[in-house]
């Protein structure tokens, strides 16, 4: 019932591969645009103490396991950290204490406690 279901073999794939083309084209424009509104994001050169605090950080964890925060967060819960945008913390476990794997346990140079997953990048 549908127009193509009556189409030769041929012109359906011809059909199937404009079709493929022109979302294609458009993803492209759409990334194109993406990328021009949304710069990437500048990394901000860290204060002597900041800088200390991740040297310690790294000794103690490993630069692997270190991320950057990427928006403030406000702890709400027991165990939460409140935690500014840009500070670097190390990752503990990357799950809470009831199995939860949005909620990471980190390492922030002196407190330790959980974070929202997806406030964290890698550094």
């Amino acid at each position: 019932q549908m127009p193509h279901g009556c189409m030769p073999l041929p012109s359906f794939w011809k059909m199937v591969e404009d079709t493929l083309q022109q979302s294609d084209a458009q993803l492209r424009t759409f990334r194109q645009t993406f990328e021009t509104v949304m710069p990437s994001p500048v990394t901000e050169p860290l204060n002597p103490a900041e800088e200390r605090k991740v040297l310690s950080l790294v000794s103690k964890h490993g630069a692997d396991k270190l991320y950057q925060v990427t928006r403030n967060i406000s702890g709400s819960k027991d165990l939460d950290l409140t935690l500014q945008r840009g500070q670097i913390v190390a990752l503990l476990q990357s799950v809470d204490t009831k199995g939860n794997t949005s909620r990471w346990l980190v390492d922030a140079g002196g407190p330790r406690g959980f974070v929202p997953a997806e406030k964290l990048q890698p550094y």
